[in-house]
């Protein structure tokens, strides 16, 4: 401690309080069934030795850890900082607290932080999409663990899902460029590999039936990479009228390409994201992009999760819808 004396442990209580230690742990955890002169007694105990429960002691008693973990990609991205807000906000109420590990997008990683957070007790899942290694659904049907999946909506899949159609989002900010004339169209999107979102957006683009010419470049998902790969597609030929990035992260690369090399936006190429991250109506020009509901499914997602671990109620899919945000950044296709 700060003044170098002993930290006050459940015997020092006892002692004071002239109690036993069970009667002071029957305080502690179950204080309707002791006296209230008893508990008044503890009570006073425990505010002149400054006593501080050890969770890990509450935890052996009363059978809880009150942790719930959640497994992301990263945390290098400001829409899982808006997810994970919103998740804590709603577990706050019903005591329970969060702890992030990140998977990279690596099914096996994620299978062996999985097993880290139950072997510290945790008490529910919240995983994103739906890509995940046999190891992980061994692991949550072993030990009964609660889990949702999210970023992902599909009401068939073997765990309860809350999230979006991915398909649709991209449908829905290629069916935007394509009301507007567009007709070449240039696609940034991030690494496919264990990404279902990304994947799902990809076949829901080729699917579409839109009258459009698409171009599918990948690149790392990052500013850079968005930047980098706009700056090959405006040298490589004749530029496309619009680029439609997968995110916003990747938008805001191309937006600042696209002002580096003096092309007009949109006068000259449209630019258009998914996500509406907090910084994408800040963008010259602002970016036109579709809105998941990111912070809907993180309040979802943890009354969904708190109900299953604390009342044993497995909750259903639910599917929240995107929605387009027209901004400056996307106009009528330039005759050529």
């Amino acid at each position: 401690m700060a003044d170098g004396k002993k930290r006050a442990n459940l015997r020092d209580v006892a002692a004071v309080a002239g109690v036993s230690v069970a009667t002071v742990s029957r305080v502690l955890n179950t204080p309707t069934a002791v006296t209230e002169k008893t508990r008044e007694r503890v009570q006073a105990a425990i505010d002149e030795l400054r006593f501080v429960p050890s969770a890990a002691a509450r935890a052996i008693n009363s059978g809880r850890t009150r942790i719930v973990g959640a497994l992301i990609p990263t945390l290098d991205n400001a829409i899982f900082a808006r997810f994970l807000d919103a998740i804590e906000s709603q577990l706050a109420p019903h005591q329970l607290s969060l702890i992030v590990a990140t998977t990279n997008d690596d099914p096996e990683r994620e299978a062996q932080k999985a097993q880290h957070l139950v072997d510290i007790g945790a008490e529910g899942l919240i995983l994103s999409g739906i890509t995940h290694s046999d190891a992980l659904y061994r692991l949550i049907e072993r030990v009964q663990m609660p889990a949702i999946a999210t970023s992902y909506f599909d009401a068939g899949y073997r765990l309860p899902t809350i999230g979006y159609d991915n398909r649709a989002a991209a449908i829905m900010a290629l069916r935007h460029l394509v009301d507007l004339g567009h007709r070449d169209i240039a696609v940034l999107h991030g690494p496919q590999g264990n990404n279902d979102r990304t994947r799902a957006r990809i076949a829901g683009l080729k699917d579409a039936g839109l009258p459009a010419r698409l171009s599918f470049h990948e690149t790392e998902l990052s500013i850079g990479g968005g930047s980098a790969t706009a700056h090959d597609i405006l040298t490589a030929g004749p530029a496309p009228s619009a680029i439609l990035c997968l995110s916003d992260v990747l938008a805001s690369g191309a937006s600042f390409e696209l002002r580096r090399a003096g092309h007009d936006v949109p006068g000259r190429i449209s630019l258009m994201g998914i996500d509406d991250l907090p910084g994408s109506s800040f963008l010259e020009p602002p970016l036109t992009t579709v809105r998941l509901p990111v912070r809907d499914m993180g309040d979802a997602a943890a009354r969904a999760l708190a109900e299953w671990v604390e009342q044993g109620r497995v909750p259903q899919s639910q599917e929240l819808r995107p929605a387009l945000v027209v901004r400056q950044s996307t106009g009528p296709a330039r005759d050529r």
